[in-house]
């Protein structure tokens, strides 16, 4: 019964953060209570009153430690403050092109400052100063300005607030000004061991140089990922082989395995050793200081820590010469992990670890003893491969189709070749180790790689509603079991419904707007019955990321849209064509339309093999019974527009039976008169149920002119989170409140939505991201 309540006590835990892991955790806890303990079983009440109690316990113990977490917090005017603090970096710092960004503790934190802060340290603009090398462990003091946690909101986006609460990371901010190293001082062992895998690091770095691999070879070694480029990443996603560059127990197994070894034929030739205690505990022991090492070694991540657990419980049970049966070694696992960190189930990595190791046992239950090692082996990962289907269909709107290809030459060759040769690189000072598992990994990849340009290797799919998700896990789990199981047909029926899922569009005559949370930029995405059209594509992000790779591909992967028919990019302007590359690169456009100046803009959009039309007042089209029509520019003024000319800025109305939405663009208060005068002087009407503003709520833009003429119901602010413009202006959006329109901004409230169904008088619907899925975390 200890591994029922286990099971149970981790699907309490759950429970606090939100229904969808508590039904995912609760088909695994249903199966475990009918089991016997001291030669009795349980009766279906006593099971709901265990379920009950340990639900509750749970419950409670994910919410005193979520209230624990959420006290350590900024206190509200010091946001946006410089404030000196001292302190030690805590973990290895991660490098970026424009600096150093690193975990920061505080010695003392001074009050109304967080103990765990999170730090940028950025080059200066002048690029005459060179920054200090930051290590791990080192203790510093300097000044820093700091905001509390927020991130963005999208549907399908990564939640950035999620991440920062399970690291313990209460605010963030960047080092300004002076700063001193202060004298070391004796560490903890873990920060002892956060500079040994920076040394790592550093050496692998200055070894392989600028070859391709070293960021994997750096990730088998110590867990440290982010040398890995994004195309890489690209090509383990569209192949199913992350998992093998995220040290799990897989690579944990192998480190007991080869241990546990060298002990037995260390101990078999001492027999003193044998007399005074058996070889299997002392190569247990071994087995299992061995993979601890590595564990702290690699960082200690969710797949680590499930590994070691489950080892040291089958040590434990060997010890104590007990049994341990593989289930209640998973359970154990799963509780241990989730007390420790309630907020682990946050993560894509706890349930595809723990769930891949259950699939594991599924497949070992029931089947013949005569089994060929090789062909057990193939049906446990093709098991493995399709067994996750609706797991990563839920996480990542995606399959890998090719995975077991991919898997069948990849996992053999870095786990018993290029991983073994990465640990003893580590720990030796020879470099010739280094470079032949570079080579080896070079050769393999070619494999990869060309699976991975093969136009099936990914399927996608759209995010499909949890209860069909859930389902298909269920399903999914009927079908593992044995042949014989009852059910088998019924469970075949709900992973199919998840496979043919297509998601909701509009219906004939309607559309849906969504202006998406990309921070100072803008992105929107208009949708018809069967059409969909993006309007801009976000800022960059430094040097090495962007909206478009971010936010607006896993939003348009969410929705199900595989092909644009139309991308419009309203002028030059690096907020608004900052994820213009990364669109073109990883979705289908049909069609390209952008205004400023002609090629600068495109040029500047990094557009320069793309056919791009002059997006120019007039020019209109209609798909499913909508109407597209640009506003602005006039071809007088596109010819005039600059590079940069926020004039020059496509405007954009789309328009049914319900209403219109005017999306404006960067046009400032002159464009807005000019599109005024035109509209009106034409006989037609600009009043409009939604706008865009224009320019992010600048000051410069939403004219009295432009407000009177539209009367919308609502306005959306497209801005930055604590934004250096103050955008929106307070002016403006007293401006819009006084014509009767309610405000909307999406820093504050996330990707903003409007749908305007078919028939004319009906309402337009508008909701906000942060509002459809709340979490206590958010604005926390």
């Amino acid at each position: 019964m200890g591994a029922v309540l286990g099971v149970v006590l981790a699907l309490a835990l759950v429970l606090a953060q939100g229904p969808a892991a508590a039904a995912m955790l609760l088909s695994l806890g249903s199966r475990g209570t009918g089991t016997r303990t001291a030669g009795r079983s349980w009766s279906f009440g006593q099971r709901c009153v265990v379920l009950a109690c340990a639900a509750v316990l749970g419950f409670s113990w994910a919410a005193v430690r979520a209230d624990w977490r959420l006290a350590d917090a900024l206190r509200n005017d010091l946001e946006g403050r410089d404030v000196m603090v001292a302190g030690r970096v805590s973990a290895l710092p991660q490098l970026l092109d424009e600096g150093v960004r690193f975990h920061f503790e505080l010695a003392s934190p001074p009050e109304g400052v967080p103990r765990h802060l999170l730090l940028s340290w950025y080059r200066p603009r002048d690029g005459m100063a060179a920054l200090p090398v930051v290590r791990a462990g080192e203790a510093w003091r300097f000044s820093v300005r700091l905001k509390r946690p927020h991130g963005q909101a999208n549907p399908g986006g990564f939640d950035y607030e999620a991440w920062l609460l399970e690291q313990g990371v209460r605010a963030t901010g960047h080092v300004r000004g002076s700063a001193e190293r202060l004298a070391a001082e004796p560490g903890s062992a873990m920060q002892w061991i956060h500079r040994l895998r920076g040394d790592i690091r550093e050496r692998f770095i200055v070894a392989l140089g600028d070859r391709p691999y070293s960021g994997m070879l750096v990730a088998l070694a110590i867990g440290e990922q982010r040398g890995i480029s994004p195309a890489q990443w690209e090509v383990f996603r569209r192949t199913g082989i992350a998992h093998l560059v995220a040290i799990s127990g897989l690579h944990i197994t192998l480190v007991a395995t080869v241990a546990g070894a060298v002990a037995g034929w260390v101990w078999r030739r001492r027999t003193a050793l044998v007399l005074r205690w058996p070889v299997r505990k002392a190569q247990a022991i071994a087995a299992l200081g061995a993979a601890a090492a590595y564990g702290l070694l690699a960082g200690l991540g969710i797949p680590v820590q499930r590994a070691l657990i489950m080892l040291a419980v089958v040590v434990a049970a060997l010890l104590s010469d007990r049994r341990a049966a593989p289930s209640r070694v998973l359970a154990v696992a799963l509780l241990c992990v989730l007390i420790a960190d309630p907020w682990a189930c946050l993560s894509a990595g706890f349930w595809l670890s723990f769930g891949a190791v259950g699939v594991i046992l599924l497949l070992i239950t029931g089947r013949p003893a005569r089994e060929s090692q090789w062909r057990a082996a193939l049906r446990i990962q093709m098991g493995i491969s399709v067994a996750l289907l609706p797991l990563l269909v839920l996480m990542f709107n995606a399959f890998p189709v090719l995975s077991p290809l991919a898997n069948a030459l990849a996992i053999p060759v870095v786990s018993f070749v290029v991983t073994p040769l990465v640990l003893v690189a580590a720990l030796l000072p020879f470099e010739f180790p280094l470079h032949l598992a570079h080579a080896v990994t070079a050769v393999t990849m070619r494999w990869v790689e060309w699976l991975s340009g093969l136009d099936m290797a990914l399927w996608r799919q759209p995010s499909p509603p949890l209860w069909l998700a859930l389902a298909a896990v269920v399903g999914m789990m009927i079908l593992l079991l044995p042949r014989g199981t009852p059910g088998r047909l019924a469970a075949a029926v709900l992973v199919a419904a998840l496979v043919a899922w297509q998601g909701a569009r509009p219906e004939e005559g309607a559309f849906r707007v969504t202006v998406l949370d990309v921070g100072q930029g803008l992105a929107v995405h208009v949708q018809t019955a069967r059409h969909d059209l993006l309007f801009d594509a976000g800022p960059p992000y430094g040097t090495s990321a962007d909206a478009g790779d971010r936010v607006v591909l896993p939003y348009l992967a969410a929705a199900g849209v595989s092909r644009l028919n139309a991308v419009v990019l309203s002028h030059g302007d690096k907020d608004h064509v900052g994820g213009a590359e990364s669109v073109a690169r990883g979705i289908a456009v049909e069609r390209w339309l952008m205004g400023g100046a002609f090629p600068d803009a495109p040029h500047r959009a990094g557009l320069d093999s793309v056919r791009v039309t002059p997006c120019l007042a007039g020019a209109g089209w209609s798909w499913d019974g909508v109407g597209f029509e640009f506003l602005h520019p006039t071809p007088p003024m596109q010819h005039r527009a600059s590079t940069e000319d926020n004039d020059g800025s496509c405007v954009l109305r789309v328009s049914n039976a319900a209403g219109r939405l005017l999306i404006m663009g960067d046009v400032g208060a002159a464009a807005e008169r000019d599109i005024v005068e035109r509209e009106h002087g034409g006989g037609g009407e600009l009043a409009a149920e939604v706008v865009v503003s224009g320019h992010h709520g600048s000051r410069s833009s939403s004219s009295d002119a432009l407000v009177v003429a539209t009367l919308p119901e609502a306005v959306i602010h497209s801005a930055g989170h604590r934004n250096p413009f103050g955008h929106p202006h307070p002016e403006v959006w007293a401006r819009w409140a006084q014509a009767g329109a309610r405000n909307w901004r999406t820093d504050s409230q996330g990707a903003v939505h409007a749908l305007f169904p078919p028939g004319e008088g009906d309402g337009v619907e508008l909701s906000a991201q942060r509002q459809v899925e709340p979490r206590y975390w958010h604005g926390r």
